[in-house]
């Protein structure tokens, strides 16, 4: 895993999401490449997705459900999972989630 990224541009605002429980900051790479990093505090929330997402877990614990599936799945800090674009997925953030999602 990744312990840094080098040679990146950051937007300053804050992507701030269900009321602070979501915040995130976007990053773009030299290749056009672009991913955001944040936190979730613990709460039950529904992300809509646009492009493919890889969610990578820094730290914490969440169980999430991905759109049209009726189990849930735990995640911890170490692991990730995908979620299809044009799709969606619940998350219960069991304890503050420091995640990097990556587009695409």
């Amino acid at each position: 895993m990744t312990t840094q990224f080098d040679n990146v541009s950051v937007v300053k605002k804050a992507n701030i999401y269900f009321d602070g429980k979501c915040v995130s900051h976007n990053i773009q790479f030299a290749d056009g490449t672009k991913k955001s990093i944040g936190v979730i505090f613990p709460s039950s929330l529904t992300f809509n997705t646009g492009a493919p997402e890889i969610m990578e877990l820094n730290a914490g614990k969440c169980r999430i459900r991905l759109k049209g599936e009726t189990e849930w799945k735990n995640y911890e800090g170490g692991q990730s999972f995908n979620v299809p674009g044009n799709s969606s997925f619940d998350i219960e953030t069991l304890e503050t989630l420091d995640y990097v999602c990556h587009f695409g």
